[in-house]
């Protein structure tokens, strides 16, 4: 009791750290019985919702030891539903059918279904056939519909009643079923079954128990098709502040529910996705990884700049008919252009990637917000050309290549187009690669990651040393 009055006080960082800490000495001892003590008070210890996100940080070999120690099926039931896949699929291959059917039969239509997803379809059958029929069947109907959909997010064990029942009829109803938990607002149906309005909880308080629910719903504002994307559900909730998003079908029927919750899991999947995407790592970082299974998922995106780096030695090769010096003052500035470029083509890749994650803007929106962008981008990239050209040239800090070949105000306006030039690249790809990511259905993240940064690289060189060199010609 006294340590979880201390937990309490303590940030979600701080119960990770002492719960790895604990974890890590336990699987270290030498003597099994001692292990197993020790598990079992840990897991006693702690929240079975603390244990779920530390046991991904464990070989998946020992991950089940924590389920196992588990004294109560809802802690069990909450170790299952926070925690990852792979520790998730861990336990599945530890436990029976039997012991799957016991977690399904207490979860949510929703959270058993996605449970469930980290075993077989021939499993997922088997242990359908064991739990009741109309629970199956609620679970078959949320599986059926496409992952990363309203479909998918709702749930559809909710409270709906008839326009003419009573307050005091629904009270006695939802006392009668407390396996069902969704009941901040309770929702009015037509005479064909079709969403009408809702009733806040509030309502079942203050009112008299004879009055219809007719007389004290309200309007229902806003709702979703089973096919809208999670960005679409996201931005409704988060803008009006829905708690229940309903969700109905093509008849107006009402068919699920978006609680709150499942958007707040939604938002966090969202997000996890996208910083995997502009950093290009697959892999999940609260998870035990082999080092091989890292190794791999990085690979891929480092090939792809490794290849454009080997571009870019390329391009940097075929400069050399000039002569030495000149291509010697040329390379100088290479890591400046580069660098300018990059993160102007990435201040313009962001906004117009946060943009399309807070929700999908309306053609003239993304008209305007690209034509803004490309202005700011292209302005940003004269004003720094002409800022670096003026002070190349004050400082005039490669003399020998200015009285040798060049003079200091020819190699500021060599260096400042230069800049201009390859950052007007930069602005050009950090704008449109998220359009065109968008287009062909990939995450337009990825314009952010290693992808798009080693093109913006070869790009802004090679623009960079076409320039230089149309100029030197000039000069010389």
């Amino acid at each position: 009791m006294v340590e979880h009055q201390e937990e309490s006080h303590a940030t979600t960082a701080q119960i990770d750290d002492i719960l790895s800490e604990k974890l890590e000495k336990a699987f270290h001892q030498q003597t099994s019985t001692v292990v197993l003590h020790d598990i079992a008070k840990i897991a006693c210890e702690h929240s079975s919702i603390d244990l779920a996100y530390a046991a991904p940080r464990l070989p998946p070999t020992a991950r089940h030891l924590l389920y196992d120690n588990l004294a109560h099926v809802k802690d069990k039931i909450a170790f299952m539903i926070h925690t990852d896949s792979g520790t998730r699929l861990a336990v599945f291959r530890h436990i029976s059918d039997i012991e799957v059917k016991k977690l399904i039969e207490r979860m949510p239509p929703d959270e058993a279904v996605f449970v469930l997803e980290d075993i077989s379809e021939r499993r997922f059958r088997r242990v359908l056939d064991l739990i009741d029929p109309k629970k199956a069947m609620r679970i078959r109907e949320i599986k059926k519909h496409p992952r990363n959909t309203a479909g998918r997010l709702m749930t559809n064990e909710f409270f709906a009643f008839s326009k003419e029942v009573t307050i005091g009829e629904a009270s006695l109803y939802i006392r009668n079923n407390p396996g069902i938990d969704l009941t901040r607002r309770i929702f009015v149906l037509g005479n064909s079954g079709e969403l009408q309005g809702y009733v806040p909880a509030r309502n079942f308080i203050v009112n008299p128990d004879f009055l219809p629910l007719r007389q004290v719903m309200r309007p229902i504002l806003y709702k979703v098709s089973p096919d809208a994307e999670r960005e679409e559900v996201v931005d409704l909730v988060q803008r009006y502040g829905i708690s229940a998003l309903p969700v109905v079908d093509d008849q107006d029927r009402l068919i699920g529910v978006i609680t709150y919750e499942d958007v707040l899991e939604a938002i966090e999947d969202i997000t996890d996705e996208t910083l995997a995407s502009v950093g290009g790592v697959a892999e999940k970082i609260r998870a035990y990884e082999p080092f091989w299974r890292r190794l791999f998922s990085r690979a891929p995106w480092l090939a792809f700049t490794l290849c454009a780096g080997l571009i870019n030695v390329g391009v940097i090769s075929s400069f050399q008919s000039y002569e030495g010096s000149i291509l010697t003052f040329m390379l100088f500035f290479v890591p400046l252009i580069t660098g300018m470029s990059g993160n102007i083509g990435l201040q313009c890749s962001t906004v117009l990637v946060r943009g399309m994650a807070l929700g999908a803007p309306s053609l003239l929106s993304k008209r305007d917000t690209v034509r803004r962008e490309l202005v700011t981008g292209v302005s940003i990239g004269c004003v720094f050309g002409l800022f670096c050209g003026v002070l190349v040239y004050l400082l005039d800090f490669l003399p020998a290549v200015g009285r040798i070949a060049l003079g200091p105000l020819a190699v500021g306006v060599v260096v400042g187009s230069g800049l201009a030039g390859a950052c007007f690249a930069g602005t050009l790809l950090g704008v449109f690669s998220p359009l065109f990511f968008s287009r062909i259905g990939i995450d337009p993240a990825i314009a952010s990651g290693p992808i798009v940064t080693a093109l913006n690289d070869l790009l802004s060189m090679s623009i960079y040393l076409l320039i230089a060199s149309g100029l030197i010609s000039l000069f010389l």
